[in-house]
């Protein structure tokens, strides 16, 4: 099994009566991507500042690395990178200053700032003002200024906000590597399907402040219920025989649309077939995770 970096119990965070978070339980472990997905305004945001201590929860426990957040504060956090919405520089500063005054505000040796700025892909221009970097460099620096410190966890929120597609692949690449050439623990917050999609081992979906569904993307898949697409020669025969088996039919583009029920589709087939039913189409169809995120936020009751 493996070990779990992050674990919360009950983790609620209230304004005025209002519930941002409600009684969240999220675990991430160690070595994994995880996406933390959701539409805006779902509570994304304000769970992140709860685990950089940057916000105190109203109730509920946080612990990180298997220590509890409120008593070891300090200790934890220094084993933390973050990058929070837009990262913070110095304009009038090149690349290679900026690493240096965050290596001197963390106390930390100088070392290590060519090989964070290889990492990112800007030692080619570690001498620029940083006023003159494009979007998506300023991103690469946010997450070198993370990296410098060889942090056990990374926590980025909404890392390729603004980002156009060439960028937004830049930083995929990037984070996807961070657990096997340092061993790291990611957490990525995002409202972005697609690129936790391609990007995150394990996923939390979020919204109105409570989690819908925790897992990897594989085990969102297998709960999600698809359908089963029959094409057939006599519609009204073929529905007939299975609104006797118990299944609504809906008709599009000449085919029958089921939802799946007690029965294995292999005995939906064979019970079509001993009703002499002539089918030339049988097909499962699974739901996109589009789709799945749809309904799950959209409060619907069957994935």
């Amino acid at each position: 099994m493996c070990e779990k970096i992050i674990e919360t119990k009950n983790l609620t965070k209230e304004f005025k009566g209002f519930k941002a978070v409600n009684n969240l339980n999220l675990t991430v472990k160690k070595g994994r991507v995880y996406g933390f997905l959701g539409p805006n305004g779902a509570g994304k945001s304000t769970t992140i500042r709860m685990l950089l201590a940057l916000m105190t929860p109203t109730r509920g426990q946080i612990k990180i690395f298997n220590k509890n957040l409120r008593q070891h504060r300090m200790s934890i956090l220094k084993n933390i990178g973050s990058l929070v919405e837009s990262p913070s520089y110095y304009g009038n500063l090149t690349a290679y200053e900026n690493l240096e005054v965050t290596a001197k505000l963390l106390e930390l040796d100088y070392k290590y700032i060519d090989e964070v700025l290889d990492f990112v892909k800007l030692s080619e221009w570690k001498d620029r003002q940083c006023k003159k970097f494009s979007l998506g460099m300023k991103q690469r620096l946010g997450i070198a200024q993370a990296l410098i410190s060889k942090p056990e966890l990374l926590i980025l929120d909404e890392p390729t906000n603004g980002l156009d597609p060439s960028g937004i692949h830049e930083i995929r690449e990037l984070i996807k590597t961070l657990p096997k050439i340092y061993n790291m623990t990611v957490i990525i917050s995002s409202h972005n399907l697609s690129e936790i999609e391609l990007t995150a081992d394990d996923i939390g979906i979020i919204n109105r402040g409570n989690m819908l569904f925790q897992g990897t993307l594989e085990e969102l898949h297998s709960k999600s219920k698809g359908e089963i697409c029959i094409g057939v020669k006599d519609l009204k025969k073929a529905t007939h025989t299975l609104t006797n088996l118990g299944y609504k039919c809906q008709i599009k583009d000449n085919d029958i649309l089921i939802r799946p029920g007690a029965m294995e589709p292999y005995e939906i087939l064979k019970q079509l077939i001993l009703n002499d039913n002539k089918i030339f189409k049988f097909v499962e169809v699974q739901k996109s995770l589009e789709e799945i995120f749809l309904h799950l936020t959209e409060g619907r009751k069957n994935i």
